[in-house]
């Protein structure tokens, strides 16, 4: 057996390409637009892991989605965990569990997806404004 994929729904592609591939950094690995199903697939990865991908599915006719806690969340470790937050803060991205432990922190996509951010190798020295910044919303 080999993972290939997460599927993640998404009601405003452009919006969810932006913070997906803007913000976080994901590369598009490839975009089909299935006129017959009315939908979108659009397949990403971190850079060099093509193999780590996840498919955002947009499907045309407009629908409720809900916040799908159940589904967990999506994890990916980044070099500098405060720098990753603050690049995704000054774009105007919740922090929802700031990095206070200078290892993890949580964010959302506009979908509401629970995205965790992981320090590579060992948590940072504690820093602020981190430190001190309370939760924010569900995570």
């Amino acid at each position: 057996m080999k993972y290939l994929h997460t599927m993640v729904r998404v009601t405003d592609l452009d919006r969810s390409l932006k913070f997906y591939c803007t913000h976080l950094g994901l590369e598009n690995m490839g975009r089909f637009d299935i006129e017959e199903g009315r939908f979108t697939l659009v397949f990403l990865a971190p850079p060099g892991q093509p193999d780590a991908q996840i498919e955002l599915t947009h499907n045309w006719d407009p629908e409720t989605l809900g916040e799908g806690r159940n589904f967990g969340h999506l994890a990916y470790e980044v070099e500098d965990i405060y720098a990753t937050c603050q690049k995704l803060s000054d774009a105007g991205i919740v922090i929802n569990r700031p990095p206070r432990d200078g290892r993890m922190a949580f964010v959302r996509s506009p979908d509401n997806v629970s995205i965790e951010l992981l320090q590579a190798g060992e948590p940072l020295p504690a820093a602020e404004p981190w430190v001190s910044m309370e939760n924010t919303g569900a995570w």
